[in-house]
């Protein structure tokens, strides 16, 4: 199980991930990070603590926003998926099979 460095606010951080998610973990570091500096710089005097509190209140501001979902990474669409696609593939052609009978 790889580690992952994460500087966030002036401070590393060693956090456990599984194998291949590691750029991953990077990037939402990344983004908290941002975060909280924008948190740091527009309010002096706050602990770390603080800083790590309101910036987790403003992604989750933003999450909620966007109505509580995330970009998915891509995947591979699994087997029952697949059979579910090609059973509305079918269920469509015969709709449109019905639909022209009507229209004759």
């Amino acid at each position: 199980m790889p580690d992952v460095k994460l500087s966030i606010a002036g401070r590393d951080y060693f956090v456990a991930c599984n194998a291949g998610e590691e750029q991953r973990l990077l990037e939402l570091g990344a983004m908290v990070d941002a975060t909280a500096q924008q948190v740091a710089g527009g309010a002096r005097g706050l602990t770390e603590t603080r800083i790590l509190l309101f910036s987790a209140l403003l992604l989750a501001d933003k999450l909620h926003d966007l109505g509580g979902t995330v970009t998915a990474e891509k995947t591979e669409p699994t087997a029952a998926m697949l059979q579910s696609a090609e059973s509305l593939e079918a269920l469509a052609s015969r709709l449109e099979n019905l639909a022209l009978r009507l229209e004759n």
